[in-house]
């Protein structure tokens, strides 16, 4: 644990910040939710902490323990060390594993599912687990120079996909956004206007599963934190528009194993080997469970609708955008890129959690050497319930209520969460889903109260 950061690590960071006049560093960890957490300590503490590790009182993080066992202890993963854009240059970051005490990993600690999850596909599989999240955001103008009205929140431009600044209103912020980024360690690989008005994506290079959870919440933070110093407001809410597409968290996945990737057959028309296919398999059979983990909001079944690019139906694809899994196209030779894209995500999932509880689904393919079905290359948007029920295709849940029920019922993917975190996360989205149900909403109240 401790005893694995090693002191030329140590040294490397402590001299870093010094180095660079760091007066303080942000000691960062997730909830269950994926929410950021963290406690800073000045520089002159730094030496310490890394070398003894942090205790901290855990009973008032989301789905963590009770008051009565709340010491909780955070050890530092200096491989995350990064001197914050913001800030002067002054505040440094790094992320923390969450323990129960010196030897003791949390297993509510989803950073710490992830790693148990990818050190399981490693050992059993010898399965390296590589992923790239493409997370679309929304701009709004912001009320009064913060934060935005969400009675009467409005999009930043009219622009469409792909427009030029002249009509791309937040270009120069997406230029500021990028290289905040790079220097702290993403590759970014492309940026651009979305779909919807006010909406935007910014690419990072595909990685090592954990490295790529960890890059989600740096770049979910700056393009918040950026966005506010331009006086807006950004969002990862799925749908926050009526009427527009809703924005999601496309996950590009394969699995590696001796440097090779193990998803790629040249033989193949779509250059998937037999282990892709199982993989695939997985994912479409354990889906609708998925949902609950990859989709886990209430706002997330606004998105899940036909007709905005979002997938609904359980089928899989090479050029089909309506379909739940796509295999994108790649350059012939390039045996790197071959992949399957798995697009019902969306950006308010916990990455370490929706990572974790794909690659168990994926796992379990190949283990039972599952078989996908054929896959559908037509606009699935077009297809009648009689066309559907033919081709045995399913769909998703069309709830969060009906995602949990799927849950709760799949042994794969509540394992791959463990007991703690399966607990906690059902027990706050059962929280939320009541206050769903029990509100008034301002459509009802248009709706009936004139009539009824």
């Amino acid at each position: 644990m401790l005893s694995q950061i090693r002191n030329e690590e140590k040294e490397r960071v402590v001299g870093d910040a010094k180095e660079r006049g760091v007066a303080f560093v942000d000691l960062e960890f997730v909830d269950i939710f994926g929410m950021p957490k963290m406690c800073e300590i000045t520089t002159a503490r730094l030496d310490d902490v890394l070398s003894d590790g942090l205790w901290f009182d855990g009973s008032s993080i989301d789905g963590f323990m009770r008051i009565h066992e709340s010491d909780m202890f955070l050890v530092p993963d200096t491989k995350t060390y990064s001197v914050l854009p913001w800030g002067g240059g002054k505040v440094a970051r790094m992320m923390c594993d969450v323990y129960m005490n010196e030897k003791t990993p949390f297993e509510g600690d989803p950073r710490g599912v992830l790693k148990k999850n990818l050190s399981g596909a490693k050992e059993k599989h010898g399965y390296d687990f590589f992923v790239g999240p493409e997370l679309e955001f929304f701009i709004f103008k912001s009320q009064n120079g913060g934060g935005v009205d969400p009675k009467n929140a409005q999009v930043h431009d009219d622009a469409g996909y792909f427009d030029l600044a002249t009509k791309d209103m937040a270009v120069d912020l997406r230029r500021e956004i990028v290289p905040a980024l790079e220097s702290m360690g993403l590759e970014i690989e492309m940026s651009h206007h979305e779909v919807a008005p006010g909406q935007h994506e910014i690419d990072f290079k595909y990685g090592d599963a954990l490295e790529i959870a960890d890059s989600v919440l740096i770049y979910k933070t700056t393009v918040k934190m950026l966005a506010r110093k331009y006086g807006l407001h950004a969002s990862f809410m799925p749908k926050p528009v009526f009427g527009i597409n809703g924005s999601g968290m496309h996950v590009h996945q394969s699995l590696w194993k001796d440097n090779k990737n193990a998803f790629y057959d040249g033989a193949d028309q779509y250059w998937l080997s037999q282990t892709a296919k199982h993989y695939i398999a997985g994912i479409l059979h354990h889906a609708r469970a998925l949902a609950a983990v990859v989709a886990p909001t209430v706002n997330s079944y606004k998105r899940l609708v036909p007709g905005y690019e979002a997938p609904v139906y359980v089928c899989w694809g090479r050029t089909n955008r309506s379909a739940l899994v796509r295999i994108p196209r790649s350059l012939e030779g390039k045996t790197a890129a071959t992949r399957a894209e798995v697009r019902f995500p969306d950006p308010s999932c916990n990455p370490y959690l929706a990572f974790s509880a794909m690659l168990a689904a994926g796992l379990d393919g190949i283990e039972k050497k599952m078989e996908p079905p054929k896959p559908i290359e037509e606009n699935l948007y077009h297809f009648d319930d009689r066309k559907l029920k033919e081709l045995y295709i399913k769909t998703l849940p069309g709830s969060l209520k009906e995602a949990m029920g799927e849950l709760e019922n799949d042994e794969v993917v509540r394992g791959a969460l463990g007991k703690h975190i399966y607990e906690k996360l059902t027990e706050a989205q059962q929280e939320q889903w009541d206050g769903y149900r029990l509100s008034v909403s301002g459509w009802e109240i248009e709706r009936y109260l004139p009539v009824l």
